[in-house]
């Protein structure tokens, strides 16, 4: 199968995010790295999709509350309208070279789901798809974002699924411009406490099943 390097970065600044993204692009698209899955958490931030930058009217906090709050603003290059990122969030980061066989945008986003609609089964939680809407979802509210951007079929952005988040930060924002749906987190379902850590082996072992990879050990950097 092909390999996948999965890096577990713990808590990194979007905008670092941002640009180590951006250089793993071009690592994969000249084929100096293979398929890449980062996972890590962020300091809180709100994020504008590109349905987002010709309006801020989804964020309702002003700078001055943001600011009061410790969130950051950023607009970014991937899909979607406006989310939120912050500790207890698992983010997901694929790069992968979608060729030749996985050249089908609806078909990337839909395995992502499939991915996170099994880690949630694999804490108990029957979560699924909601149609005419990206994400995994929990009855009315959502677990999972998902925003992608993809570039010559190499992938960047992807996923965030909430483990132990604070849900009240995504009172600053409509989520995802969705205005007549909630959000919720894996700990507040199951009643308990769970690591990020956990949620991160179940990310990585339904990942390299939904895309058909193997984990490897990222290679050292380079010099």
């Amino acid at each position: 199968m092909t390999p996948l390097e999965v890096r577990r970065l713990g808590l990194m600044a979007y905008d670092e995010a941002l640009a180590l993204q951006q250089q793993l692009v071009e690592d994969r698209r000249h084929g100096r790295v293979p398929d890449q899955l980062l996972l890590l958490q962020h300091p809180p931030v709100i994020t504008l999709g590109v349905k987002a930058r010709s309006s801020r009217a989804h964020v309702l906090a002003t700078d001055e509350a943001l600011a009061a709050e410790g969130v950051d603003l950023f607009e970014t290059g991937r899909g979607g309208d406006v989310t939120y990122h912050g500790p207890g969030q698992l983010v997901g980061y694929p790069i992968l070279d979608l060729k030749p066989d996985r050249c089908d945008v609806h078909g990337y986003v839909r395995d992502l789901e499939e991915v996170l609609i099994r880690v949630a089964a694999s804490f108990g939680v029957e979560a699924g798809r909601v149609a005419g809407l990206t994400g995994v979802w929990v009855g009315r509210e959502k677990l999972a974002a998902i925003g992608v951007r993809i570039s010559r079929w190499i992938t960047s952005h992807g996923f965030a699924f909430n483990v132990s988040t604070n849900l009240e930060h995504f009172n600053l924002i409509v989520p995802c411009g969705i205005t007549d749906r909630g959000v919720t987190s894996l700990s507040r379902l199951l009643g308990r406490s769970v690591a990020i850590d956990e949620v991160e082996r179940a990310t990585v072992a339904s990942f390299c099943k939904v895309f058909g990879r193997t984990e490897a050990v990222p290679a050292a950097p380079r010099q």
